[in-house]
């Protein structure tokens, strides 16, 4: 069985991208198809270079009702076995959760269940975590479910909060991070699917396990994988 992902994003797509050079040449999975809320998105053209269908679901003013069975629809046209959320901002259609219950995943730019939740994405995050007094942030890879951020939690990486920091340098720091992390995770949750095996976590990363003043970027996928016991 080949995995068929799906990501959705609504900007750049930076962690697209690693998943798109994760998975151009894979068995066990691939990217079958790129979905963004927003016309204009960066996303929709890294889809379109790495010749993957790209489909813009546009959600604003829209029923939720309309979004989800648009959304089924499409996923359902690419015959869609998993779901990534890359920078994705809008809450995923309820029909789509129950759906794909257990086969969508996302990332999160902080060391959920801190500084997660309706607002709290991509700068406002890091602000955030500056603005507490944190010396430790990260990344959380997590399912969805039908709230922001509440998902059970797959993997964690810290990350440190350097004397100095802005919400800009921090956010590179952690962004770093979910390209290594995010695509391990994929990777690994797509070949437990190939396999026929059920992926759930058993137990998750805690940054006082694994923190060292310094450590930024994680050391390899077998590490990863090993603490998220996917």
């Amino acid at each position: 069985m080949s995995v068929r992902l799906a990501v959705f994003a609504s900007g750049g797509g930076s962690n697209l991208q690693a998943l798109l050079d994760r998975f151009a040449d894979t068995p066990h999975a691939k990217v079958a198809l790129v979905v963004s809320d927003r016309s204009g998105a960066g996303a929709l053209a890294r889809a379109e270079s790495a010749g993957v269908p790209a489909l813009h679901i546009p959600v604003s003013g829209r029923p939720d009702t309309d979004v989800a069975r648009d959304t089924i629809d499409a996923l359902a046209a690419e015959r869609i076995d998993l779901i990534a959320l890359a920078g994705y901002l809008r809450l995923v259609p309820a029909p789509v959760v129950e759906k794909f219950h257990g086969r969508i995943v996302n990332i999160h730019p902080a060391l959920l269940p801190a500084f997660g939740g309706p607002g709290m994405y991509g700068r406002r995050v890091h602000e955030a975590v500056l603005e507490a007094g944190c010396c430790v942030t990260g990344a959380t890879v997590h399912y969805i479910d039908e709230r922001y951020d509440e998902g059970r939690i797959i993997a964690q990486w810290p990350v440190p909060v350097l004397p100095g920091d802005s919400a800009a340098t921090l956010a590179a720091r952690v962004l770093e991070v979910e390209h290594r992390i995010y695509p391990a995770v994929i990777d690994a949750v797509a070949r437990a699917m190939a396999g026929d095996r059920v992926a759930v976590p058993e137990s998750r990363l805690t940054a006082t396990e694994t923190f060292q003043a310094g450590d930024a970027v994680p050391p390899d996928d077998q590490h990863i994988i090993a603490i998220a016991r996917i």
